[in-house]
């Protein structure tokens, strides 16, 4: 693929419809998920819920032990309108997607996903990734663990953000790595955590 512009974002709204009591009463895993697309505003809040920069030194929404921030966050678009299918990166700085591929990747990763239908099918399917060595290189092995807790923190983020849009989301941890690294063409040093396959 051709190097291409990065994709400005909308900037995300910080009040919405509904409590967060109400977001926390009503998540639920729905693993059934219609093809209908997303609008480029409803990505832009489930990226900035995730990952976004909520402070002018950089913190982001998530927390993150020593603000060393070892997650990457991708979107893999199907159907959003406005926004041609592909996979991108998100760019929490300049809250902006850097294209990485220009094809349909969500069979593909389906099928890392040993062929589980929501990451078919879901208009938007979001992959969190990890950098262990930004944590271990301060925290030792003992950085793994907060690796994890923050992917947990960032996951639940996206998740209550798609409950305040009246959309549904599933946390699927059930994958081959690999395969889902050479989907997504990681770099060697980034390992999948999460799929979270978004839609209505």
């Amino acid at each position: 693929m051709p190097p291409a512009e990065i994709v400005r974002l909308p900037q995300p709204r910080f009040e919405g419809p509904i409590s967060l009591e109400q977001t926390l009463l009503t998540r639920r895993s729905v693993r059934t998920l219609s093809r209908d697309p997303l609008t480029v505003d409803d990505l832009t809040q489930l990226l900035w819920a995730a990952q976004g920069i909520t402070h002018p030194q950089g913190y982001r929404s998530a927390p993150s032990a020593g603000a060393l921030y070892p997650l990457e966050l991708y979107a893999v678009v199907g159907r959003v309108v406005g926004l041609a299918a592909g996979l991108y990166r998100y760019e929490e700085r300049e809250h902006a997607l850097a294209p990485k591929s220009d094809r349909d990747l969500r069979l593909e990763l389906g099928a890392a996903a040993l062929d589980q239908r929501p990451v078919e099918r879901a208009p938007v399917s979001f992959l969190l990734t990890a950098v262990y060595a930004r944590m271990t290189a301060k925290y030792g092995r003992r950085g793994v663990r907060y690796v994890d807790m923050e992917a947990g923190h960032a996951a639940q983020n996206l998740c209550l953000q798609a409950v305040a849009l009246d959309l549904k989301s599933v946390v699927i941890g059930a994958f081959q790595d690999e395969a889902v690294k050479q989907v997504a063409r990681l770099p060697a040093d980034e390992e999948p955590l999460y799929l979270v396959p978004v839609g209505k």
